[in-house]
């Protein structure tokens, strides 16, 4: 039964010290983990990055959404994992299992019956079990491959019964792991867009300049020769802030922009003579079709431009994209 406001008062002043005092430990207990990082978390990893199979983690209660937990972030870096429910696994679910997994077990007690009464059926099966407690001296643990300790001194809930601190530490374990299996792994950037491709993450580690570029046709573009005058027009009509100036195969020479103009106009610079060759920048930055969208921004970012010319290796105009293209296709 949930007291009422008329049998127990809020304090502002405690709601705030037991807000900081829950911080401070379950901190410590995450603190405490560091310890404990020590052969036998160096099993656990080897036994699960040698495993044929996948790995399947389980738990009741708390522990079985901090399993849950576990497995999605397994799963997003690299090792094939899920979560079964241990009363589930005995009817039925067990199948799911094979020789050839690793079972992670997660129970603070290390007493818990559904996961206990699976155990056996896994072991006889040939299958490998790592389990994470609270008690080293539990059946869990000692009929465990491997035990991580994941103890804490107290809960932070003021009766120190409601799972607070030890589901923080079982997270943080299960976090390490997945950490050092994805270094294993040699589990990289590219491999974790993959695994994300409809998040922001997965546009701006998988969209390559090609993606997001104007096409060739799309781009001003005039020869050296032409005169300022018609290259300012060429440039207001193709709507990038900026032209191309390319030889007759279509090689880039240089570039012009909005900016330039603007200076142009600061210094007097009488635009009605002369070729477009006489105001241009001689050799621009260009970056490759094939590189990511994310290598084009860094660039613009650290050259403080707002447009790029796209060129392939030979130097032939192949695009262009300015900050707008990056920001409509979500890069940034």
């Amino acid at each position: 039964m949930i007291p009422s406001p008329s049998t127990h008062r809020f304090s502002p002043e405690r709601a705030l010290a037991l807000g900081r005092q829950t911080l401070s430990i379950e901190a410590a207990a995450v603190d405490a983990l560091k310890s404990r990082i020590n052969g036998d978390f160096a099993k656990a990893v080897e036994l699960i990055l040698l495993s044929h199979g996948r790995l399947i983690v389980s738990g009741m209660g708390k522990s079985g959404h901090i399993a849950r937990k576990i497995a999605a972030t397994m799963a997003s870096t690299g090792t094939p994992a899920y979560f079964v429910h241990p009363a589930e696994a005995s009817h039925g679910d067990l199948g799911m299992i094979t020789r050839n997994d690793v079972l992670l077990a997660l129970s603070n007690s290390g007493e818990t019956e559904e996961l206990l009464r699976i155990v056996p059926l896994v072991k006889r099966q040939g299958g490998r079990l790592i389990s994470m407690t609270g008690s080293p001296t539990s059946t869990l643990a000692r009929e465990s491959d491997v035990h991580l300790d994941a103890g804490v001194e107290q809960e932070a809930c003021t009766l120190n019964l409601a799972p607070t601190a030890s589901t923080t530490a079982a997270l943080a374990l299960g976090d390490a792991l997945a950490v050092a299996l994805l270094d294993a792994r040699g589990f990289g950037p590219d491999d974790f867009a993959r695994s994300h491709p409809g998040g922001s993450l997965g546009r701006r580690l998988l969209t390559h300049v090609s993606d997001v570029m104007r096409p060739l046709d799309k781009v001003p573009a005039v020869t050296p020769e032409t005169g300022i005058t018609d290259a300012i027009v060429a440039m207001s009509r193709g709507g990038l802030g900026l032209i191309a100036i390319t030889d007759p195969l279509g090689k880039v020479l240089g570039i012009f922009t909005d900016g330039d103009l603007r200076r142009a106009f600061e210094k007097r610079i009488d635009l009605q003579q002369g070729n477009i060759a006489s105001v241009m920048h001689p050799a621009p930055h260009t970056i490759s079709p094939n590189r990511l969208a994310v290598e084009a921004v860094e660039m613009m970012e650290r050259l403080r431009i707002n447009g790029l010319l796209v060129a392939d290796a030979d130097g032939q105009l192949a695009g262009a994209l300015n900050m707008h293209d990056l920001f409509t296709a979500k890069v940034i």
